[in-house]
């Protein structure tokens, strides 16, 4: 057999591994526009932030390496232009001779990723805007950076994943920062409960940022550029980075008439086989089907593309056995001192497909509080209201969080239950973890709430009850210590401690809706108890207390 495969990174490298660890006989040919293949694309805001110190550690295999250990022909700087089906061959040009010559293939394997994108604003092509999606763009802004000029004030467009590990790294390389995000919260696939605590990290670490705004025009102003924002403000900037996503790079499939999904990539069987059975595609460029919603999407992650391209190489060298089951969209970023993550589906794309939902927010410490260092993991979970099934999270903390996010994607993965969690089988000792794992405090409170042990109030909830209260609609309690609420509460709450609760509640109208909240929501819980079983009719309490109050809203 005699494979063709049209992508040198992440998932054509790794499907021509598997490849020839499936076939030793096959001939394996590698096609890579660019000048690298096999490079860790994740890693390259880190090596702009010199946390990443040497440049070649980025290079998993050089060209020549990648060749000898897996006998594959490695053509990089050749741009493969065209594909012809019928005759199965492919037209190739070397961009260092300008030589084009054809290559037939027996099977063919496109994995040509993605590229940036670069919305039509006036002013976008400046030399001191930049994008960051391969090598070239790093060497280039590592080049800026360390110019005679060094660059003091960046604007970072577009506050996703990567704008934020950017936003940092130029933090670390002595820049100030302000971050322009078109939404109303950075990370916008991560639920706002959880996204409005790393808003507040990446604020003390001195970064501006700007929600709610997005940029009309960059006007170049001497070496600096103005960039003007629809608010009607002005930032001077000395360097601009866009990172407002990505798109499939799919022309070479359009003109070949390969089959493009309704998202724009490469549609793709669960076999990762494109509407041409000899023609297989893999990584950023391809789209699949999310195995929660059963709709087309497009998952720009490394972990998917390292899968597709494994069961690519197995289909064909077995035939098509090996299925594809799809991505959940489990992802993850370092922030600072903070590390964040989402999976599954989030609230918003739960609201978009009219899916019922709970909610649950919860704060619990990585390890045993006695340990030293331990800090809170907040967990968010989105579940089924009648079967309990885990349908979304999102995790932030200072530690312990992408093994917590593990769990919750594994379980989500396997169409696990919040009950799952609870008979979660966990590692524990005190220095990772306690007896009740944040994973299963997660799973209890969800439990709470699916058994009408306790009813809930999300903050948005009674933010909006708040703002129309009057006098006798409902009490609104805080059972922390008088020092706690002389430190911030809610206004109008009145503070009755929880030790002392069950003196108060007797003066107290049991028909009368209350509104209960603490810290983080679990005293707030027990207070709810004791107020329902001394006839207290209608109790509920504040999801993730006031620690998710506060951050949340604005107050």
């Amino acid at each position: 057999m005699k494979c063709l495969i049209i992508g040198g990174v992440a998932g054509g490298a790794t499907t021509a591994a598997r490849l020839r660890r499936m076939d030793e006989d096959a001939q394996i040919v590698i096609f890579e526009k660019g000048p690298y293949i096999s490079y860790a694309n994740c890693g390259l805001p880190y090596y702009i932030g010199g946390v990443i110190s040497e440049r070649n550690a980025l290079f998993l295999q050089t060209p020549t390496s990648f060749g000898n250990r897996f006998d594959a022909d490695v053509r990089v700087s050749t741009e493969v232009t065209s594909i012809d089906k019928v005759q199965k061959k492919v037209t190739c040009v070397n961009l260092k001779t300008g030589m084009t010559y054809e290559e037939s293939y027996d099977k063919l394997v496109l994995a040509p990723g993605t590229t940036a994108v670069k919305p039509p604003i006036p002013g976008i092509d400046a030399a001191n805007i930049f994008t960051l999606r391969d090598v070239n763009d790093t060497d280039a802004i590592r080049t800026y950076l360390d110019g005679l000029t060094k660059p003091a004030r960046v604007v970072v467009v577009g506050a996703g994943f990567i704008g934020m590990e950017m936003a940092e790294n130029l933090v670390l390389s002595g820049c100030q920062v302000t971050l322009v995000e078109k939404a109303s919260q950075i990370l916008p696939p991560v639920d706002w409960e959880v996204a409005a605590e790393v808003q507040q990290e990446v604020t003390r670490n001195g970064v501006r940022l700007m929600v709610n705004d997005s940029v009309s025009a960059f006007v170049q102003n001497g070496n600096a550029t103005q960039v003007q924002l629809l608010s009607g403000e002005v930032l001077e900037a000395d360097m601009v980075l866009v990172s407002v996503g990505v798109k499939p790079l799919t022309t070479l499939a359009v003109n070949a008439g390969i089959e493009i999904g309704e998202l724009g990539g490469i549609r793709v069987n669960e076999y990762m086989q494109t509407s041409d059975p000899d023609i297989y595609a893999v990584g950023d460029a391809v789209e699949t089907v999310n195995p929660l919603t059963g709709q087309p999407q497009l998952c720009f992650l490394a972990g998917p593309a390292n899968k597709q391209a494994r069961i690519c190489a197995n289909n064909m060298v077995e035939g098509n056995i090996h299925r594809y089951s799809g991505s959940i969209g489990t992802g993850i970023a370092k922030v600072f001192g903070m590390t964040v993550g989402r999976t599954g589906l989030s609230e918003r794309q739960l609201q978009m497909l009219n899916l019922p939902y709970k909610v649950s927010v919860t704060h619990t410490g990585d390890h045993a509080t006695y340990y030293p260092g331990s800090h809170p993991v907040t967990i968010k979970l989105l579940f089924a209201p009648y079967t309990g099934q885990l349908l979304g999270a999102s995790v932030c903390g200072a530690a312990g969080v992408d093994k917590r996010l593990d769990v919750l994607a594994s379980t989500i993965a396997h169409c696990g239950t919040v009950y799952d969690l609870t008979d979660f089988d966990h590692a524990y000792a005190p220095p990772f973890s306690s007896p009740k794992d944040p994973v299963i405090v997660a799973g209890y409170v969800a439990e709470n709430i699916l058994a009408e042990k306790v009813k809930m109030i999300q903050w948005h909830e009674l933010k909006e009850k708040l703002a129309h209260r009057q006098p006798d609609d409902f009490i609104l309690l805080d059972v922390r210590s008088l020092l706690e609420n002389r430190a911030g509460t809610i206004k109008g709450a009145e503070n009755y401690p929880l030790d002392e609760l069950r003196e108060y509640a007797e003066d107290m109208d049991p028909e009368q809706p209350v509104v209960v909240f603490c810290a983080i929501g679990l005293r707030g819980y027990i207070a709810c108890r004791i107020l329902m079983q001394m006839g207290f009719t209608n109790v509920v309490n504040l999801a993730g207390g006031y620690k998710t109050w506060k951050a949340c809203s604005g107050e």
